[in-house]
C-alpha cells in the first residue's frame, strides 16, 4: 500500500507531527512526505495542517477538496487544545471541504505551541478590559501549549499512523 504524507506547518508544530506520522509508519511504503501539490498518487493519504482561524491552511483545504474516491486520515495542530470538543468541531470544518467520494477514516489533533506574538495580544486585550476573564483563560492556555506538541503528542500520532494504515489495508483487501 502506498502512503502519501501530505501536510503544511506555520510554525514547525504540524512538520513535527508528520514527522512522528512518518515514523510510526516505518516499514510502510511512503510515496510522499511535504506540501500539497497536485501530481501525488497514493492509496491512503495522511493530510494535516496548522489550525488557522478554525479551519485548516487554505492550500491544504484546496487539496482535501481535490481528491476524489480516497481514503484519507486527518491530522492536526491547534495552540488552543486539550478539548475533545473543540476537536471535533476543528475536524468537521475539514471534513467539509474533502472531495467526492473520499472516506475518512480517522483524524487526531493535539496543541501545539503560538508564537509569542499571540500571547502579547492577548496580555494587550486583558489589560485593557482587566474583567474579562476569558484573555486569563488565553494565556494560561497560551502558556501549557509551549510545550507542545511533547512526545506524548507524538507517540499518539505514531499510534495513530499505524491505526490508519491498518485500516485503509483491511479495506483494501
Amino acid at each position: 500500500m502506498q502512503i502519501a504524507i501530505v501536510f503544511q506547518s506555520e510554525t514547525g508544530n504540524t512538520r513535527k507531527i508528520a514527522e512522528a506520522v512518518r515514523e510510526g509508519l516505518e516499514g510502510q511504503e511512503i510515496v510522499y512526505f511535504g506540501e500539497p501539490r497536485e501530481d501525488i498518487e497514493a492509496d491512503l493519504y495522511l493530510v494535516g495542517s496548522w489550525t488557522d482561524k478554525g479551519n485548516c491552511a487554505q492550500p491544504v483545504g484546496e487539496f482535501l477538496g481535490s481528491l476524489r474516491n480516497r481514503k484519507i486520515g486527518w491530522f492536526g495542530t491547534a495552540g488552543f487544545g486539550g478539548s475533545p470538543a473543540y476537536y471535533q468541531k476543528l475536524y468537521s470544518r475539514v471534513a467539509e471541504q474533502v472531495g467526492a467520494g473520499c472516506q475518512i477514516l480517522g483524524f487526531f489533533y493535539c496543541q501545539g505551541r503560538m508564537p509569542h506574538s499571540v500571547r502579547e495580544r492577548y496580555e494587550k486585550m486583558l489589560r485593557e478590559h482587566p474583567e474579562d476573564r476569558r484573555m486569563q483563560v488565553s494565556i494560561e492556555n497560551f502558556d501549557r501549549a509551549q510545550s507542545h506538541p511533547d512526545e506524548v503528542d507524538c507517540g499518539n500520532a505514531r499510534q495513530w499512523a499505524r491505526q490508519m494504515a491498518e485500516k485503509a489495508e483491511r479495506q483494501l483487501g
